[in-house]
């Protein structure tokens, strides 16, 4: 049997990306204000680095109003003066003057004190809050930088995937025990059966993932683009192969625990992963991403810690068995590598 290394996350010196992943992707939020907020930044197309926010006040509302249409719940407590404008320009009883000036009103109470909070500490700043001298925020170099960035793309769609996977989680009369979200492989989509017994799409299997590699090919490491129809645009691969669903001793092979990001290199080109199993330091690579969704509190927890296991422990020696049961079924001398590696981001 090999034996699979346990090490925790490091990241010493993180990225802007990294920086700003971890606002959108740790932590537990009350309401998706944190959400739109981001979502409205990354969208900002204008130079000057200050804006007001009776600027921001609209798109950070819209933003709120399309995913109300959507899902009702997006917030834990059991109102919001705000959110209740919200609904009622989507019902159209509120002008956009009205939302505007409401959401300036009410909309940043929170949002903005708390947005680059991370885990009791605090991450590199994207903006500096001017409220107090001129009612607005001043976006900072590193917001420009990361707004400059290769993965602009991918982090929208992030944003986006984070919050539908939050409003879902929080809407659903499930006890969080027996909470499933499934992945569906022609779709590609992440759903829940919800207490009606019917399936609800919530998100790109995409989109859910790229995040926690950091936006780079499980495998070699490569940057890659969640949208299709690019040089570098991604598959969502199966860690173990897919043709071993149906063998006894391995289970739940197409869901989100087993699901990886890869280029195309890797998972079909000339010496690709095709049915292959990777070589044993990308199984705690799954490891440690697996426990990353956990401990960031990601809606996405309770699926994986009822897939394998509730313990750290538990889950190690689920991933051995799996591991040395697909190695029976698929015996190799060696175990599939990439031909060519980037820097390591796990």
């Amino acid at each position: 049997m090999s034996e699979l290394d346990v090490t925790n996350f490091i990241d010493s010196q993180p990225s802007l990306e990294t920086s700003w992943r971890s606002i959108i992707l740790l932590g537990r939020n009350v309401a998706s204000y944190k959400f739109s907020l981001a979502q409205t930044l990354l969208e900002y197309s204008k130079k000057d680095s200050f804006i007001s926010l009776e600027e921001l006040a609209l798109p950070f509302a819209k933003n709120i109003c399309n995913h109300l249409k959507e899902n009702e719940k997006q917030i834990t407590s059991t109102s919001s003066k705000f959110l209740e404008y919200c609904k009622k320009y989507n019902a159209g009883s509120v002008s956009e003057s009205d939302l505007q000036v409401q959401s300036t009103k009410l909309g940043f109470v929170n949002v903005i004190d708390a947005f680059h909070n991370v885990s009791g500490g605090e991450v590199v700043r994207f903006f500096e809050d001017t409220r107090d001298r001129n009612k607005g925020i001043i976006l900072t170099d590193n917001y420009y930088k990361l707004y400059e960035n290769e993965q602009k793309d991918n982090l929208k769609l992030e944003v986006n995937s984070r919050w539908r996977l939050w409003e879902t989680a929080i809407s659903l009369n499930i006890n969080p025990s027996l909470l499933e979200i499934n992945a569906d492989q022609s779709s590609q989509r992440l759903f829940v059966i919800n207490e009606n017994k019917k399936r609800v799409d919530v998100t790109s299997s995409r989109d859910a993932l790229n995040g926690y590699q950091k936006g780079k090919c499980f495998y070699c490491h490569k940057p890659i683009q969640i949208l299709q129809g690019f040089e570098n645009s991604c598959d969502v691969d199966h860690f173990f192969p897919h043709l071993l669903k149906d063998k006894p001793g391995t289970r739940n092979l197409d869901q989100v625990w087993n699901l990886v990001l890869s280029c195309r290199d890797c998972n079909r080109g000339p010496a690709g992963k095709f049915g292959k199993i990777p070589d044993l330091k990308y199984l705690n690579h799954l490891f440690k991403r697996n426990n990353y969704f956990i401990e960031s509190h990601h809606p996405l927890r309770e699926t994986i810690l009822n897939q394998t296991g509730n313990s750290l422990e538990s889950r190690k020696q689920f991933l051995q068995r799996v591991f040395d049961t697909a190695t029976s079924y698929i015996p190799t001398a060696k175990k599939w590598t990439p031909s060519e590696t980037f820097e390591e981001i796990l």
